[in-house]
């Protein structure tokens, strides 16, 4: 291809990609950016090097203007098109339509042919399903999702290509989940499911996405498990492991049975090595799994914070010490009753047990819990048991926080509020959580829990005109923050979206979100009935209890939208009423679905049954502990009705609701993750080809409508590392765009609490905790205890590394760099958490900084 031929081609696609965004890439800056992609490539450059010239150079200058995104987007789906179909798609949309149905059809059939594909696939009417597609809505991803899409979740056989495009990935997943329905229903289904789907107003997790539809349908997303306290179930639990892993699921493994490090084995009568050996062992095995081919074996142990290892425990992600005794691959969390956090609170002793000589306590929770221990305690003390420790729990508490400070593990998660309330209590005891955190499930040496996992995507619920399928607010912001209004039709409905400090607030549509979750509870229980078990017990206890987990993203994206600072105390109120409506309609439609296609096999007795909904359990979890648990949660939907709905028809699912990380499905939505802020309103996205900065769209949208965007604004945000505290912005958007680590994390875990009222599992919450004062660190869990949080995830703290800053004129800007004000805890290091006494030397060898990305094989496990 010749150097003419080159200009030529980026010309054309540039031409094509800067359609209504010409503002942003004039004539003059399109021919600067012609001649820079001309020198990036070499004369006989095929079409494939043009286009990921063209899309490097565009994405290399998204930090100027959220328009290169959408540009880079363009690009990159036109070239995927025309490599999976051999043409370019066509500019006329009947053509376009045409080619898109022709490409369905195509790769259902190769799907088929390659047994990718469950052979019902092809018993759908394709001409029908063919024109239910929208080309259109492959609009609505950004860059990076349809660079995730491609390698990562479209179909495709060995060593090949992949062969699916956006829309037939999104019919086929849905034509997948749609299996369950009566045959004569299955291609209405689909349909209603796609529509879901392709809107991004929810969508599955990744396995989900992974296997919909496949020869192999692994749906589910995490398996917990208990290990016992023998041998061969030891490595009978490896193996279960093993095969769990090899199907895409993340691991929770419940680690408290094994006896402690010396106790007696009574077979040989010599001394155990304790939990940490094996430990090492599941490590190695977990990492050696690569699940589907698609991402390594991730898994997470809990272990109980009595358990007579957990000093040693809490040290297994040092990056110090005896090797043999650290797990650098295997995430760790501390399962803690409500009794260590009282004796933390009394400054009192706390005693260390071996599981063997108390066995009775790992299954025992609340008052029930305290009264076993206090007299295993007596019993210790009057030389009955062989092995137990006293220490003191605060300093076993300041320990266990330091470790969490320097590598982030182990997380945090509470085992009586998990218990209590659970709406399962009649039927078996929480032993842990997952790996994300989020699922509180019953398991046992018998059984299994699985969890299936979907997001409604809030933003997409959200609306500036009161119709958020044809208007949807991220949509508005998105042309705002490209300089122009609203395209098409959406310009002659209304013109222009004032986004700006005085410009309108998106409101949450309920009827919409009501019509999302009835959706999305129906795919959610179809997945139960078709999913591939790897295992025996992963399919007795899913199927016997069919536990779901409705969950949520987009949560900080749709408080900018509503214009509430999430600071503030109307963002309290809107995470109240988000948790409302998830709870509700996922505990309506699963009542729903009983009545149609009846209750699981283990309802008699549980909390359902008894009349006990997720916002009542606060108050058992009150009585159990004694004090109030300070958590608003007056209902303001029709609850009566569902209390009613349950009464007649009982539930179709043991669980309802649980909010992922959803680290990679927020991004193919093109939202802000989870319930999570954002980290920053600039911060760096990686692919296969490199690294490159985006810019928050709803703040170049705002400082565009008050004149203020431009490359000293973007210099500014670079020098604060994308942080808007220190910066002199306009109105209220100071507090609106704050990040993750201007923002209490108390606070936060408000947010997460008054959310969690009406969730019958838990919440994925990372801690974003931008302090090193230890005593700050003890305030914010013990702040999370006290709210009575069942979970929380990693702790996240301030890298070394900041956005790269070479380009700006330092003399310009303050001498010292912050990430902003916003969080009045207190800044100043005041050494390592937990003062002198839970601190080491070698402090800064194990720290581990950074935050969860596309690429981090650990985050994505429930997304």
């Amino acid at each position: 291809m010749s150097t003419t031929t080159h200009d030529t081609a980026v010309r054309d696609l540039l031409d094509r990609a800067r359609r209504g965004t010409e503002d942003a890439l004039d004539a003059d800056e399109r021919d600067r950016l012609v001649a820079e992609i001309e020198r990036a490539l070499y004369d006989g450059a095929d079409a494939d090097e043009v286009a990921e010239a063209t899309v490097d150079a565009l994405t290399a200058r998204i930090e100027r203007d959220p328009a290169y995104d959408a540009m880079a987007a363009r690009v990159a789906r036109e070239d995927y098109f025309r490599r999976v179909t051999g043409e370019r798609p066509p500019d006329d949309e009947d053509a376009l339509a045409a080619a898109y149905r022709d490409a369905f059809r195509e790769a259902i059939d190769r799907g088929l042919e390659a047994d990718l594909l469950d052979e019902r696939m092809g018993e759908y009417d394709l001409d029908r399903l063919a024109g239910a597609l929208e080309p259109a809505r492959d609009e609505l991803f950004e860059y990076t999702a349809i660079d995730t899409l491609e390698q990562r979740y479209y179909l495709r056989e060995p060593d090949a290509e992949p062969f699916e495009l956006p829309q037939v990935f999104w019919m086929r997943v849905a034509m997948g989940v749609a299996l369950r329905e009566e045959e004569s229903e299955r291609a209405a289904r689909a349909e209603e499911f796609y529509e879901v789907l392709s809107t991004l107003r929810f969508v599955h997790s990744t396995p989900t996405l992974f296997h919909a539809g496949t020869t192999h349908p692994q749906l589910s997303s995490c398996y917990l498990t208990t290990v016992p306290d023998d041998l061969e179930g030891i490595f009978e639990a490896y193996k279960e492991h093993a095969k769990l892993s090899k199907w895409s699921g993340g691991l929770g493994n419940d680690w408290t049975p094994l006896r402690a490090d010396g106790a007696l084995v009574s077979s040989t009568g010599v001394e155990s090595t304790g939990t940490v050996p094996f430990l090492k062992i599941s490590n190695d095995v977990t990492g050696a799994i690569n699940r589907s081919g698609k991402r390594r074996g991730a898994a997470a142990a809990y272990l109980e914070a009595w358990h007579l290892d957990f000093p040693a425990f809490i040290d297994l992600r040092r990056n110090t010490g005896d090797e043999r005794r650290r797990t650098h691959d295997m995430n760790t969390a501390a399962w803690v009753p409500d009794l260590f956090m009282k004796r933390v609170e009394n400054d009192a002793e706390w005693t260390l047990f071996s599981p063997d000589e108390v066995p009775d306590l790992h299954g025992t929770y609340g008052e029930a819990f305290e009264e076993r221990y206090e007299a295993y305690e007596e019993a210790a003390e009057a030389g009955e048991l062989r092995q137990y420790e006293t220490v003191d729990a605060s300093e076993l508490w300041r320990e266990t926080l330091t470790r969490l400070f320097e590598t982030g593990h182990p997380w945090i998660t509470f085992k009586d509020p998990c218990n209590v309330r659970s709406p399962q209590d009649h039927a078996g005891v929480v032993n842990s959580s997952n790996l994300c955190t989020e699922i509180t499930l019953n398991t046992s040496e018998e059984e299994t829990a699985v969890c299936n996992l979907g997001s409604i995507n809030l933003a997409r619920h959200m609306t500036f005109r009161g119709d958020a399928e044809a208007h949807p607010a991220p949509d508005d912001v998105a042309a705002a923050a490209r300089g122009s209004g609203a395209d098409g039709d959406d310009a002659d409905a209304g013109g222009p979206v004032a986004v700006g400090v005085d410009g309108d607030a998106a409101e949450l549509d309920a009827e919409l979100f009501a019509d999302t979750a009835e959706t999305a509870m129906r795919m959610l229980d179809n997945v139960v009935d078709l999913n591939f078990y790897p295992t025996e017990k992963a399919e007795r206890s899913n199927t016997r209890h069919r536990p779901i987990g409705l969950g949520m993203m987009g949560f900080h994206e749709a408080l900018q939208l509503a214009r509430v600072p999430m600071n503030s105390e109307r963002a309290l109120a809107f995470a109240g009423r988000a948790g409302e409506l998830l709870g509700y309609h996922a505990i309506d439609n699963s009542a729903r679905l009983a009545g149609e296609r009846g209750v699981y096999d283990s309802f008699e007795g549980s909390k359902w049954d008894r009349d006990l909904l997720p916002q009542d359990t606060l108050d058992l979890l009150a009585e159990e502990r004694g004090r109030e648990i300070p958590v608003a949660r007056e209902e303001t939907l029709d609850w009566d009705a569902v209390r009613e709905r349950i009464a007649e028809h009982g539930m179709r699912n043991s669980n309802t609701t649980a909010v992922a990380p959803t680290a990679t499905i927020s991004t193919i939505a093109g939202t802000s993750p989870s319930i999570e802020p954002l980290y920053s309103n600039l911060y760096v996205k990686s692919n296969m080809s490199g690294d490159f900065t985006v810019v928050n769209e709803r703040l170049v949208a705002d400082l565009k409508a008050e004149g203020q965007w431009g490359s000293e604004a973007l210099d500014r945000l670079k020098y604060h590392d994308g942080a808007v505290g220190d910066l002199d912005l306009p109105g209220e958007l100071s507090d609106l765009y704050r990040g993750a680590f201007e923002i209490d994390p108390r606070h936060q875990l408000r947010l997460t609490a008054r959310r969690g009222a009406w969730i019958d599992q838990s919440q994925s919450h990372n801690v974003f905790f931008p302090s090193t004062d230890g005593s700050l660190l003890d305030d914010v869990y013990r702040t999370a205890w006290e709210l009575g949080l069942k979970t929380t995830y990693y702790l996240r703290t301030l890298g070394a590394s900041s956005i790269e800053q070479s380009t700006l004129d330092m003399a310009e800007y303050d001498d010292t760099q912050s990430r902003g004000g916003g969080f009045d805890g207190g800044d100043e290091p005041d050494g390592e958490p937990g003062g002198d006494t839970g601190t080491d030397s070698d402090g800064d060898a194990d720290r581990v900084d950074g935050l969860p990305t596309v690429e981090d094989p650990t985050c994505d496990a429930c997304q």
